[in-house]
């Protein structure tokens, strides 16, 4: 199926791993070119390398941290015009007891998850308005709408991004600007990696076996984690001439945990 966006230009922030990455070789698929920010330098000139070799688009890496000003401005002199921004970030640390959470807590999670997305949509929204055509996702968690005391560093904030967005789309869609949010539950990505395989050599076993396991503990009717290819599937669709209809939405990918009639 052509999207009918080849020859759109799309920031990718955290796009050198999980589904940030998935969104990025997703959209390269569909001949988007890329630039591509993550703060690891080795990884991320190694993806792009791939993604420009497999595509034949445009990839542009970026090394730099897109949650503070000096990393937005790198980005955006990269790609000054982007019509579709993608944004997401390593997940915020697993917490336990709330009352453990402090003020330091916040400021660094709130400055990545929150007010980077928040300033690249302020930055680039308007222009997009101008040239009357705009594709923004931004990439959060299901535990924006399904609390849970584990992920608060991680829910809390972006359900205030959720919010913000849609407000936001409100008022562009009849630009043909369209801003969409995705909750996604757990996936294969390298962080879940590096999380598994260390506890199945613990326990002898493997790190599929161990997946298989956490997906029964979990109750996900899927029975298992998702993976980022469908993941970046769903982005690119959402930033494609069909997304048109579909503005200021909150869209829950996470195998049908988290699920309601309305």
């Amino acid at each position: 199926m052509d999207l009918s966006i080849r020859g759109r230009k799309a920031i990718i922030n955290g796009g050198s791993a999980g589904l940030g990455f998935g969104s990025a070789r997703a959209l390269a698929k569909e001949g988007v070119d890329l630039v591509i920010s993550a703060r690891g330098e080795e990884r991320l000139v190694r993806v792009c390398n791939e993604l420009a070799a497999e595509t034949g688009v445009s990839v542009t890496p970026v090394v730099t941290d897109h949650a503070t000003d000096e990393g937005r401005a790198a980005i955006l002199a990269a790609c000054p015009e982007p019509d579709i921004i993608v944004g997401t970030c390593s997940p915020p640390k697993i917490t336990g007891d709330y009352t453990t959470i402090v003020p330091d807590d916040w400021s660094e999670i709130l400055e990545t998850t929150l007010i980077s997305p928040i300033e690249f949509m302020r930055a680039c929204v308007p222009g997009m308005v101008d040239r009357g055509w705009g594709r923004i996702v931004n990439i959060g968690t299901v535990a924006a709408k399904n609390p849970t005391e584990r992920r608060l560093l991680s829910g809390t904030p972006r359900a205030a991004l959720v919010n913000y967005a849609a407000a936001v789309a409100r008022k562009v869609a009849r630009h043909n600007v369209v801003i969409n949010t995705m909750l996604p539950g757990m996936y294969h990505t390298a962080s879940i990696y590096d999380r598994y395989a260390p506890l199945a050599e613990e326990n002898g076993t493997t790190y599929e076996e161990e997946v298989l396991a956490m997906a029964r503990k979990m109750r996900i009717p899927t029975g298992d984690f998702g993976y980022i290819d469908d993941f970046g599937a769903h982005t690119a669709l959402l930033c494609s001439e069909f997304a048109n209809y579909t503005v200021g939405q909150a869209i829950v990918l996470d195998g049908g945990i988290t699920n309601g009639m309305f």
